[in-house]
């Protein structure tokens, strides 16, 4: 009886613990500033360097704003993975981070725009240095590691880039 009772106490402390990761990106270059557009050519190239990038991480769940510019953003790694694209709406913002900020030992991408994607990091505990992302700025590729332990939680960021280097 002794070694069960352990045994369900380890059981109660390992589903207590878990890591989620989530990635953050900003869809890739747009033809123009309409809402319906579609991505450009260099948009389209960053979304294969997405794939590339992230093809090997065992995503679960990869979310997208209902734009056509970040659906088609997402859509190869999609394929590539095997993970259908989750719509999610781009305001507010806490709509997401809650969704997300719930999900336990999973990994997780979620596209968005230059005006969300700073706020979901934040949102979700994380403190990035930048301010803002600027209107040509997209190959930020943030990285939110939600680190969940028995008795305390913590949060730890990174942020590189992918694909072509985007102009100062």
């Amino acid at each position: 009886m002794r070694y069960f009772t352990l045994f369900i106490f380890l059981i109660v402390i390992s589903s207590a613990c878990s890591t989620t990761t989530v990635y953050i990106v900003r869809h890739g270059e747009k033809v123009n500033e309409t809402d319906t557009t579609n991505l450009s050519p260099a948009g389209y190239a960053r979304a294969a360097a997405l794939a590339e990038r992230l093809g090997n991480q065992p995503i679960d769940s990869i979310f997208s704003t209902p734009y056509r510019r970040t659906r088609q953003t997402v859509q190869p790694l999609a394929q590539r993975l095997g993970v259908p694209v989750i719509d999610y709406p781009a305001k507010p913002t806490e709509a997401i981070v809650n969704r997300v900020g719930t999900s336990k030992g999973k990994t997780v991408l979620v596209v968005g725009h230059s005006n969300t994607i700073l706020e979901i990091a934040r949102g979700l505990g994380a403190q990035p240095t930048m301010t803002r992302i600027e209107s040509g700025d997209f190959d930020n590729l943030l990285q939110v590691r939600l680190h969940r332990g028995l008795f305390r939680k913590s949060v730890t960021f990174s942020q590189t880039t992918y694909g072509q280097m985007t102009p100062p």
